[in-house]
């Protein structure tokens, strides 16, 4: 509010004669400027919102903000054990596709040194791990397919861990790609272990 001394020439502003009160507090005389019409329709709207909003969440019992967590939980949950399961689907015409591309192959490199080079050593000969570059095969046959699912689930018996949930799907298929790459390249190393697949 915009105020005047009483014992002063009053000094008015265009419109401001109309809105001076009629009184004073110790000299000082004040307008009455009205409120903005957009602060007055936000507080209004404030309020006409906020009845149905009390009556559906304190009367008629509405969800609480847990309850409302725990859906979105749930939801989310879900979501990622539907993901987790498409995870082990192996598509060939997708993965055909894919390793014609040469930066999947070159992706796949990459994650292979950094994920599975420590047991299967720098060129797939075998170290801890089985030497991938020969013709044999502890579990399977070497397809695309099996590799593709030795990657996602694993075979912790034999110390090969699951990488479902460190790679993405796109990733998996990646290093599937560069794993077939080491087939019969025949680098000496780890003794052949498991079955010969011809």
């Amino acid at each position: 509010m915009s105020s005047n001394i009483k014992n002063e020439e009053n000094v008015f502003l265009e419109g401001e004669r109309e809105l001076l009160l009629d009184h004073d507090y110790d000299g000082i005389q004040e307008l009455d400027n009205p409120l903005p019409e957009w602060w007055k329709m936000t507080f209004y709207g404030g309020i006409i919102f906020g009845i149905p909003y009390f009556l559906y969440f304190v009367v008629l019992g509405g969800p609480t903000l847990y309850e409302e967590y725990q859906k979105e939980l749930t939801f989310i949950e879900a979501v990622r054990l539907e993901m987790a399961g498409n995870l082990d689907l192996f598509d060939p015409v997708d993965y055909e596709a894919k390793i014609l591309i040469p930066e999947n192959l070159a992706r796949g490199a990459t994650i292979y040194e950094e994920n599975c080079l420590a047991c299967h050593a720098d060129r797939g000969q075998g170290d801890i791990g089985p030497n991938l570059t020969d013709a044999f095969w502890i579990h399977g046959d070497g397809s695309p397919e099996f590799i593709y699912k030795m990657v996602v689930n694993g075979f912790e018996e034999n110390g090969m861990p699951p990488w479902k949930d460190f790679l993405s799907k796109e990733e998996m298929i990646q290093v599937t790609a560069f794993v077939q790459t080491l087939k019969n390249t025949n680098i000496e190393g780890k003794a052949p272990e498991g079955n010969k697949v011809d």
